[in-house]
């Protein structure tokens, strides 16, 4: 008798099943209710195949749809394999790369076959129908062992040279699996896979644009085109996805910075924003709160120049760790001459600085510095560049030039915990001025980073016990931990905002630091008269104005809270007669700190009303000569049915109270 093995299961129990036996048969054997719920496997905590057999004693979780994460990767990656196979079934001759799940979706690259045009919008719709076939099919997944010769002459018979020359590159030894669609088609895939195509809803994906993309993500390779979708468990989500993605179309911060005339970019400047006047008093507002803030909180402000030699990088071991995303400058007069290249290979090298923290070491190292002197808070609006790919680059959201409200607090070992607990209650008054709500997480040391288990250990705690002591580690503020996702030299607490639609942005963080003081020589004078290194806290609130900026405008969709509008208030005639009491308003609203236009255009009201309504300015002041006459103003306010007339003093006092910060309201 071949000898058994023994599967333990999450309640404890232990089945003991013979070889060749699959998860699928435990689930059968468990009740026909979980045999049909159950979509996939975690042995000994890898997601995998319901049929795939065990190989040995294991530890087992059935995975069911109720577990979503796992069961919206499974799906999304059967819903990837299927648009393959559709594209394929419709077009034979096209060539397939890669697939693979993404946050909402699925895509999969490939190559449209010589004898047509690459793949358009235009194809979707045939696209979806075939896979909604395929998935109506029925059709079995199912997994199988290949040798890399058998894999590679498969590949080549095909004319699949993308897939073939891949396989060859694959390191000798792996397991090289590959899934069958039923019978006739098959791709090279890790898995796990659902049991068969008819486990997905064929009402629960969409396909969404094409897109170019170059092999292997290389533009000097073959251009291929990238087919999206979305996919989900069911119709509902779906909806609820789309739904989501017109009122995200609706809030574009691109189209409303346009429309409202915040900002502008061009190709002449990738990455970086041309500020327009109302945009930048949006900037200037948000500036101002975030120094009486840091004012409040005991930070002193500095400044720090844009380019430091490359050298200064390379102690700090951004050189290394970071050099493909810095801008670097040769420390040369270029030439000027006609011939010749305008840069020599021999000058020394300096780089545009992509983050403030080896700076501020630099200001806290002059002058000797005593234990008395700590916590000493350094804060900077740093102006930095990172050389993002431009396919990356994204509105405000993404750029290659942007602000941080940057600051780093150097502390003795015994003032790390109280320093972040602070920094933690400064957050959330903040995010709370701004209407957010939050999660709080913990990003753990990652698998390539400096310092000692040690100091990690120590480091992770600390943080950890702020959040405690801030009382905010708790499922109200989402806290969760996340392993290996902490930068190369120190753990970190990130703050992951929610906006109106549900979407969740990463802006604020604090990071633990023991190893930048040490790498840059930063030391104080401790009570015993002895050096000692101080811990190094780098933190942002806001992260960079520019995307915080874009988080607000969609936010609010555009409807900026009246103390950040970049206008707050119109006068508008509705006749001429009122001119002059509308410029006496305005002067008087502007007297009061209001920021207030006047429109005295021979327009009809209702004109003025749609096209400052769709400006956003939160409020309208109407006036004729019977308000003329009256001294009061009809007031419309944004978003909102009909208006109120009221004593012109009575509205200023109103709007002035409206329009101050949240942190200067009594």
């Amino acid at each position: 008798m071949s000898e058994m093995f023994r599967i333990t299961l999450p309640d404890g129990s232990v089945r003991e099943v013979a070889p060749g036996t699959t998860p699928a048969d435990i689930a059968a054997a468990i009740g026909p209710g979980l045999a049909k719920a159950a979509i996939a496997a975690r042995v000994d905590g890898e997601l995998r195949d319901i049929g795939r057999a065990f190989e040995g004693d294991a530890q087992l979780a059935l995975v069911t749809s109720k577990d979503e994460a796992d069961a919206l990767e499974l799906a999304r990656h059967d819903y990837a394999h299927v648009l393959a196979e559709a594209v394929q079934a419709l077009w034979p001759g096209t060539q397939i790369t890669f697939g693979p799940a993404t946050d909402d979706g699925f895509y999969y690259d490939v190559m449209a076959p010589a004898s047509r045009d690459p793949f358009s919008m235009d194809d979707l719709p045939a696209i979806e129908e075939k896979m909604r076939e395929i998935i109506r099919a029925d059709k079995p997944l199912r997994r199988e062992v290949w040798s890399r010769e058998a894999l590679i002459a498969k590949w080549q018979a095909d004319g699949e040279r993308f897939k073939a020359e891949w396989a060859a590159e694959l390191p000798e030894g792996e397991e090289l699996t590959v899934y069958w669609s039923g019978s006739d088609w098959l791709d090279m895939c890790r898995g796990p896979h659902l049991a068969s195509t008819g486990k997905l809803d064929p009402q629960a994906f969409k396909l969404m644009r094409v897109a170019g993309a170059y092999w292997r993500g290389d533009q000097r390779n073959a251009q291929l085109t990238r087919i999206y979708g979305t996919g989900w468990l069911n119709r509902k989500q779906l909806d609820a996805h789309l739904h989501k993605l017109e009122e995200a179309a609706k809030r574009d911060h691109r189209r409303l910075g346009q429309e409202m005339d915040l900002f502008h970019l061009q190709a002449e400047a990738h990455g970086s924003v041309f500020w327009h006047p109302k945009g930048y008093l949006i900037w200037r507002e948000l500036e101002a709160y975030m120094r009486r803030a840091i004012d409040a909180a005991g930070y002193r402000e500095v400044k720090t120049p844009q380019v430091m030699d490359a050298r200064q990088w390379e102690q700090s071991g951004h050189w290394g760790k970071y050099r493909e995303n810095m801008f670097v400058i040769p420390d040369e007069v270029p030439n000027t001459e006609d011939e010749g290249p305008i840069v020599s290979n021999e000058a020394d090298w300096m780089a545009l600085k992509p983050m403030n923290c080896p700076a501020h070491v630099l200001i806290f190292r002059q002058g000797i510095k005593s234990y008395r002197d700590l916590p000493l808070r350094l804060y900077e609006n740093g102006c930095c560049h990172r050389n993002e790919p431009h396919g990356a680059l994204h509105g405000l959201m993404r750029v290659r030039q942007f602000t941080q409200d940057d600051a780093h607090i150097f502390c003795r070992e015994d003032q790390i915990v109280t320093e972040v607990q602070a920094f933690c209650e400064l957050a959330d008054r903040i995010y709370r001025d701004f209407g957010f709500t939050y999660s709080i997480k913990l990003a753990l040391r990652p698998e390539k980073r400096f310092g000692t288990d040690a100091m990690w250990d120590k480091a992770e705690a600390e943080l950890r016990d702020a959040v405690m002591r801030a009382g905010l580690a708790t499922a109200e503020y989402g806290w969760e931990e996340l392993p290996g996702e902490g930068a190369f030299y120190a753990p970190k607490l990130e703050w992951h905002l929610t906006d109106a639609i549900g979407r969740t942005w990463q802006v604020g963080t604090i990071q633990s630091d023991r190893v930048l003081p040490e790498r840059l020589d930063a030391s104080y004078i401790g009570e015993d008269g002895e050096r000692h290194r101080p811990v190094m806290l780098h933190r942002a609130i806001f992260g960079s104005y520019e995307r915080f900026i874009g988080i607000l405008i969609e936010h609010f969709a555009g409807r900026l809270p009246v103390w950040l509008a970049p206008v707050q208030a119109v006068v508008a005639t509705i006749v001429s007669d009122a001119d002059a009491y509308a410029g006496d308003a305005v002067a008087k609203l502007k007297a009061a700190g209001i920021r207030v236009e006047s429109d005295l255009r021979n327009e009809k009201i209702n004109y003025k009303v749609r096209e400052h309504s769709l400006a956003k300015v939160p409020y309208l002041l109407v006036v004729g000569k019977r308000e003329a006459d009256e001294g009061t103003v009809a007031i419309r306010t944004l978003g909102q049915e009909g208006q109120k007339v009221v004593a012109l003093d009575e509205a200023i006092a109103m709007l002035a109270k409206d329009a101050a910060a949240p942190d200067m309201r009594s």
